[in-house]
């Protein structure tokens, strides 16, 4: 069912196995370098017709310590990781009276240690430890196939540039095709996204040829652990969330509660208008200190993201497709666990493939699924909660959180390391880390 060429034989003329991985985000990008590892060759199917290149707009994200270590087991030069990013040793949680100009901290934890870095610059460092060829760009994700058998699986997509249809027979499907996953919807027609009650505003600020502006010597002067930190100042039912990238610029996401927008497409990232912008500048403004609210005006090409999350799945397998990252558990940011949990799926599947091998496909996912499901489900629903006590929102257990009179307890929850599994490392991984 597959041609065979001099890669895919291994020891004793076996063929080696093929994985095809929908999606190329950070997700599948893993995805590739666990199974390339575990002995698989892999095809990466992703609809964007090209790699990204130079810095596009995108977003920060932060590396727990876990996926330090995964992310340098995959690279030929571990301490290359420490080169596009910076430390993030602080999570401050505080509150900043607009008008009297006074900041209480809430809750900080002085040993926090994550790394920071922008989505580009990691994909980029991922992308150049593969091998160039397995990646297919510019290939839409159709359809799949299972025969009855089970033995394989049967992908069709369509050549963007062309329209030209392809098939491509593996022995196992990888859907890493986001939290609006087509192939998911293949096995749960009936699966919807929760709205969250707000979305966020996004933005990159590069400030690398204003380096001694004003706006960065306001900034630096009130989040004095700018460059170590991760801060969420909190207003009434809002906050912001903040933190230095490397090459000199600053991540940070607002998030307002509002109606659920109408999205289309196959994205929640909302195209937005200079009239939104500029409105969103005006609320900016009457909500945060000068100093942050400068930063986000002078932000080029801010975006909206409509923030979602789900119902913890009971499966995240059927035969020989699985889900990993944002298709298997769609969640909301607040805990910075979308990219983390992404990579750590891909590294426990592709040990759970090498334990077994290539005959006991079913076996290895299963206990992938033993593994995964019970940690991300936790998480997403503790991301939520988090979310709702940021936002001001109503929890069954408790009032809506007011940061100005909150008690100490209350705002301990705030607090990253509270996050469910915070610390763990599975067994299965303790092989494949570097010595702490």
């Amino acid at each position: 069912m597959r041609e065979s060429t001099t890669e895919d034989i291994v020891g004793e003329g076996k063929p080696r196995p093929r994985a095809v991985i929908v999606g190329g985000s950070i997700a599948g990008i893993s995805s590739a370098h666990a199974l390339i590892l575990a002995g698989w060759n892999v095809t990466v199917l992703e609809k964007t017709n090209s790699r990204p290149s130079g810095n596009p707009t995108g977003a920060g994200l932060g590396l727990d310590p876990l996926s330090q270590k995964i992310i340098q087991s995959w690279l030929p030069l571990p301490q290359v990781l420490h080169n596009i990013t910076v430390p993030l040793t602080i999570d401050q949680n505080q509150t900043t009276d607009n008008e009297k100009k006074v900041t209480k901290t809430l809750a900080r934890d002085e040993s926090f240690n994550f790394r920071a870095a922008h989505w580009a610059d990691l994909h980029g460092l991922l992308y150049n430890a593969l091998p160039s060829n397995i990646f297919l760009w510019g290939h839409l994700f159709l359809s799949l196939h299972v025969p009855e058998d089970k033995g394989f699986v049967i992908v069709k997509a369509k050549v963007l540039e062309s329209g030209k249809i392809i098939e491509i027979v593996g022995d196992l499907l990888v859907a890493a095709d986001g939290c609006l996953s087509s192939i998911r919807h293949k096995f749960l027609s009936h699966f919807k996204l929760r709205y969250a009650g707000y979305c966020a505003w996004r933005g990159v600020f590069d400030f690398s040829e204003t380096e001694t502006s004003e706006t960065i010597k306001d900034i630096r002067k009130a989040y004095p652990d700018l460059g170590k930190c991760l801060y969420s100042d909190m207003g009434s039912c809002t906050h912001n969330g903040f933190y230095e990238l490397l090459n000199k610029k600053i991540n940070w996401i607002w998030y307002v509660n509002q109606p659920e927008p109408e999205v289309k497409g196959t994205s929640v990232t909302m195209k937005v208008s200079s009239d939104m912008i500029q409105k969103m500048h005006q609320e900016a403004e009457k909500v945060w200190i000068p100093e942050l609210f400068k930063v986000m005006k002078e932000t080029k090409d801010p975006f909206l993201n409509v923030i979602y999350d789900s119902e913890p799945l009971e499966n995240i397998f059927w035969d020989n497709v699985v889900l990993v990252g944002d298709a298997a558990h769609p969640t909301t940011p607040h805990c910075l666990r979308s990219a983390n949990m992404s990579i750590l799926d891909a590294a426990v599947l592709g040990k759970c493939l090498e334990k077994f091998g290539a005959e006991k496909v079913r076996s290895a996912l299963e206990e992938y699924q033993f593994i995964r499901l019970p940690v991300s489900s936790k998480q997403v629903l503790h991301a939520r909660r988090l979310g709702c006590i940021k936002q001001g929102l109503v929890l069954p257990d408790k009032e809506p959180f007011n940061p100005n009179s909150a008690k100490k307890e209350d705002c301990e929850e705030l607090l990253q390391r509270n996050t469910p599994f915070f610390n763990d490392v599975p067994l299965l991984l303790a092989s494949i880390l570097p010595p702490a």
